[in-house]
């Protein structure tokens, strides 16, 4: 376990370094979001199936990630998380680096896992600082900034990714990408402070023993609360990542935009309204669990329910253009995209703040890592790969409209997901815990 050497107040110390991190986030997330704008011209080079193309977008990377995610996680629960992180960084840019100089199909897969190895450690140790640095009834908010960076960082890497891919090819992404983390990990190597371990729990006189990881992780799959949350985590992340990934092809195959165009609308459509729905849904929580803490549930339920709705409606609304921006015609379906954005993202900040609250500090990272490893498993891997899958077996019946289809089935998990939350709500399983 870390040494503290700071409390970390509220003041700008705190903001500052989850600055830091939001910034750190955006940029390894990018690595995974420009995938979805790489999967044409890869697809082109490497004459590549739709279901392989979900494997280097998404299994290649989710089952290295999950195998490396415990470790990790119990590694962060015992050391400096600052220094784990800065090391990480440097390390997952190398490998970065290494996917755009891939000669072959499977070398880029080879690079894929490294970068999922060196990813590993990056949000469990994330979370675990956030939890250091504010109190549970404005973590919310602060999880919520930091949970937003993907969407910020959709902007970009589908929106400027995409222009940039257009004009110097898919291998440049990886390079700019790379430096941008590198940038970022000499700023964690050199401002960053180790915050105090539980300083906002409840008091206790010393830290537990530091159980091994399977009795950590044996510890924590007897909390039933915690492992029906994660479940419900990774079904929204079935859906939300296979969407994610697959958008922009939608764009380009059912509704005849190009390949900058849809990436823009993909991005920057989905990015800013994921952004301002997950702060305002972090804002919204904040206040209403002050109230009644069972809004940490509500939100969620409410917020995907609206949603799932969106989806569906965006999904089959017909090809059609609302406007145009200068010489870019808006399809009429994106109005619908920018709802269920706003919306899709409202689970997020207060499902990962209970997290937070039902376990304890020396085994947090552990807690976020296990959730991690079953979010990125459903989402970055299944999800990518089944709409892949499901788009190639649709594809003889009918046609270029394939993805459609097998986005629309995809959504079904929300369904599963809904239930779930709205047994735990039934349950109330909150509790005072934090100070």
């Amino acid at each position: 376990m870390s040494t503290a050497v700071q409390s970390p107040g509220l003041g700008w110390r705190a903001h500052g370094v989850l600055s830091v991190l939001v910034f750190a986030y955006a940029g390894f997330f990018l690595g995974r979001q420009i995938m979805s704008v790489m999967i044409e011209p890869i697809k082109l080079e490497f004459a590549a199936s739709d279901g392989a193309m979900g494997l280097i977008s998404g299994l290649a990377f989710a089952a290295i990630y999950s195998v490396m995610g415990l470790p990790a996680g119990r590694l962060a629960d015992r050391i400096s998380r600052k220094h784990l992180l800065t090391v990480t960084a440097v390390l997952w840019a190398t490998a970065t680096i290494f996917c755009g100089m891939a000669t072959s199909f499977w070398v880029l897969v080879f690079a894929r896992m490294l970068v999922a190895v060196f990813e590993a450690p990056v949000t469990p140790a994330s979370f675990s600082l956030i939890a250091d640095l504010y109190p549970a009834q404005q973590r919310s908010l602060a999880i919520s900034f930091f949970t937003g960076a993907p969407s910020v960082s959709a902007i970009v890497g589908l929106g400027v990714g995409a222009w940039v891919i257009d004009n110097w090819g898919w291998r440049s992404g990886f390079y700019l990408i790379a430096t941008l983390v590198l940038l970022v990990s000499t700023v964690l190597g050199v401002f960053v402070r180790e915050p105090q371990r539980g300083y906002w729990d409840a008091p206790q006189t010393k830290a537990p023993p530091m159980h091994s990881m399977r009795e950590a992780a044996a510890h924590l799959l007897s909390n039933r609360p915690y492992m029906l949350l994660i479940f419900a985590c990774a079904l929204f992340s079935f859906s939300g990542f296979a969407f994610a990934m697959w958008n922009t092809s939608f764009l380009i195959r059912s509704h005849g935009l190009s390949l900058q165009h849809a990436g823009i609308f993909a991005g920057v459509v989905t990015g800013f309204t994921a952004t301002i729905g997950g702060l305002f849904s972090g804002w919204l929580t904040d206040r209403l669990a002050a109230i009644d803490r069972q809004w940490l549930l509500g939100i969620p339920i409410i917020g995907q329910s609206i949603a799932l709705v969106c989806m569906v409606l965006y999904l089959l609304w017909p090809t059609g253009t609302a406007f145009y921006v200068t010489n870019m015609p808006v399809p009429t379906t994106m109005l619908w995209c920018a709802l269920m954005g706003f919306f899709t993202v409202w689970w997020v900040a207060p499902l990962f703040n209970l997290l937070t609250q039902l376990v304890n500090p020396w085994e947090r990272a552990t807690a976020v890592a296990m959730q991690t490893i079953c979010t990125t498993l459903a989402g970055v891997g299944l999800g990518p790969l089944f709409i892949g899958l499901a788009s190639d077996a649709l594809a003889e019946s009918t046609g270029t409209e394939s993805l459609r289809y097998a986005l629309l089935i995809s959504n079904s998990s929300l369904v599963i997901a809904l239930l779930l939350l709205v047994r735990l709500y039934q349950q109330r399983i909150l509790t005072n815990t934090s100070r």
